[in-house]
């Protein structure tokens, strides 16, 4: 069985152009388009409220802020894999700030061979996510529908004089005979007894 390989949209954010080169020089190109270039806090915030990222690097200090106030808020982000790149002697506190919020943090220097591999656990852990979210949006789509198909049953109830049980099979029934969406059934009962 082949496997599709996905691309991950990469934010990097560090005010080092030799960074910056080594980073992209590091990363698998086949891997990540597109990748986008900011060098602070801010230019960060600004460009994730106008497009959303798979993952974001962090390359600190920068220039505006040490850069983990950022990696935390995004961390809580759904979807977004955070890498934040520390100096070796600030490693073993930056870690301990975050990785309870789930930030990847990485002593620098960094070895390429590191760099790939956390560049690849956080693709794993950036597809669990979308899993993830699209479960939630299939339960949350479920739920909305059974909302809907009750409250048509309590109009079907209160105007028609049915029991619960009845209701429910009227819908169900109804959906089948014609070909619709027990919802969409439910939709226009409710749209019908206003």
């Amino acid at each position: 069985m082949a496997l599709r390989e996905q691309v991950y949209s990469v934010l990097l954010v560090s005010a080092s152009e030799k960074f910056n080169r080594g980073l992209l020089d590091t990363l698998p190109s086949h891997r990540c388009y597109p990748i986008r270039i900011v060098s602070g806090v801010t230019a960060a915030r600004r460009e994730l409220s106008e497009r959303s990222y798979d993952i974001v690097v962090v390359n600190t200090p920068l220039p505006d802020d040490f850069g983990t106030r950022l990696a935390i808020d995004l961390s809580g982000e759904i979807g977004v894999g955070v890498m934040l790149f520390v100096r070796s002697e600030n490693a073993a506190e930056v870690t301990g700030q975050v990785t309870e919020f789930g930030v990847l943090t990485l002593s620098k220097p960094a070895s390429p061979q590191a760099v790939v591999q956390s560049f690849y656990l956080l693709c794993a852990t950036r597809e669990r996510l979308r899993r993830m979210e699209s479960k939630t949006a299939s339960l949350e789509e479920k739920m909305e529908e059974i909302r809907i198909v009750n409250r048509a049953k309590w109009k079907l109830i209160s105007n028609e004089g049915m029991s619960e049980q009845e209701a429910h099979r009227y819908i169900e029934k109804t959906a089948m005979n014609r070909c619709l969406t027990r919802k969409k059934v439910a939709e226009d009962i409710i749209e019908q007894y206003g």
